[in-house]
Parts: structure tokens; C-alpha cells; sequence
């Protein structure tokens, strides 16, 4: 009699979950903090938008991060270039000086949606001494073209704005559609 065959062992595969975005836990500290100490000022504390400028602009450093779930979102965003006057693709400095055309650091509540010259863009308003020029400078949310992903691919950093959060026109839209106006962007660098 012929012995009989092992049964062949199951092979069972695990399905891989989705990697997550991680922020700095430093830095969502800071916008947690932030979200605290001025939460007088934000209605809307469901979702916080966070910009972290210590990651080279090729890289995905603006999140938008779902409080209750703690889902995180990623995107691609530029800096100001009075921030990066060599244009390294590294955010050097921040000012909140008129003119400098730099990035300024802090909390923001996100303002009205409304047309301007780059389309559907976001107002903010500095909550902070280190960005309270955002409105005189007319910092706020946009789309534009030296934030596409082919401009990363062809030059390996994005370009840069004028002290804006700069997205691609389809990141924009549903940055707009979860962010809103009433909510918290917090930008630094740890």
C-alpha cells in the first residue's frame, strides 16, 4: 500500500494594507497645541490641515488629517521663494514680512472659498506673530502649474509661490472639499 500524500498546507496570504501617511510627531503635536490654544478662533475642528516644511517640496508635506479617525492624506505643496532664494526645493526661512514673498510659519483658520486669479482658491488668516501679514499679503490656498507632479518629475522639486500653499489643480480640489473654511492649517518646521 502506497503511503498517502500530505495534505498540502493552505497557503494563506495576509492582504497588505495601504500604507499611511506619517506626520512628524513633532510637528502634530505642535498643530494639536495649536488647535487648542485657539480653538476660540476655529469652529470647525474635524479636520486640521498641516504643512510640514522641514521635507523638500518634491515630497508629499501638506496632510490633511481627520481627527476622529486619525486618516491621514498627503500632498504635494510649494513653498514661498523668498524661503528658498537658491531654489533647493528646501524651505530655508520663514518671514512674515511684506514683500519677502517667504512662507510664514503658525496657526491659520481658512477663510471663505472664492475665484481669484489661480481659480478656486482659500483665504487664510495668520493667528499667530509669526504670519499675522497673511491677508495684507494675500497668502492663501491655490492651485498652479509649478505645482503639478510633472513639474517634480521633469526638475525634481516643484517651483515656488509667492509665500502660498501652492497644489496641483487636482489636489486643490479636494484639499477645498475637506478643508474648508472654518479649520485649522498649522505650517512649520521641526
Amino acid at each position: 500500500m502506497a503511503a498517502a500524500r500530505p495534505a498540502a498546507a493552505a497557503t494563506v496570504f495576509a492582504t497588505p494594507k495601504p500604507l499611511q501617511p506619517q506626520i512628524n510627531p513633532q510637528l502634530l503635536e505642535r498643530a494639536r497645541a495649536a488647535l487648542a490654544a485657539k480653538s476660540a478662533f476655529i469652529p470647525h475642528k474635524d479636520v486640521i490641515g498641516i504643512s510640514d516644511f522641514a521635507m523638500a517640496s518634491r515630497d508629499p508635506r501638506f496632510y490633511l488629517l481627520d481627527v476622529a479617525s486619525g486618516m491621514v492624506t498627503s500632498y504635494q505643496v510649494a513653498h514661498g521663494r523668498g524661503s528658498d532664494p537658491a531654489h533647493s526645493g528646501w524651505l530655508e526661512r520663514f518671514s512674515n514680512v511684506p514683500g519677502s514673498e517667504a512662507s510664514s510659519a503658525g496657526a491659520y483658520v481658512t477663510g471663505r472659498i472664492y475665484y481669484g486669479k489661480y481659480g478656486r482658491s482659500l483665504h487664510l488668516r495668520g493667528l499667530d506673530y509669526s504670519n499675522s501679514n497673511a491677508e495684507t499679503r494675500a497668502i492663501v490656498v491655490h492651485s498652479a502649474w509649478y505645482a503639478e507632479p510633472g513639474v517634480v518629475a521633469q526638475h525634481g522639486k516643484l517651483g515656488r509661490s509667492e509665500g502660498c500653499f501652492a497644489l496641483s489643480e487636482t489636489n486643490l480640489q479636494y484639499v477645498l472639499y475637506r478643508l474648508g473654511p472654518g479649520r485649522l492649517l498649522y505650517a512649520d518646521k521641526v
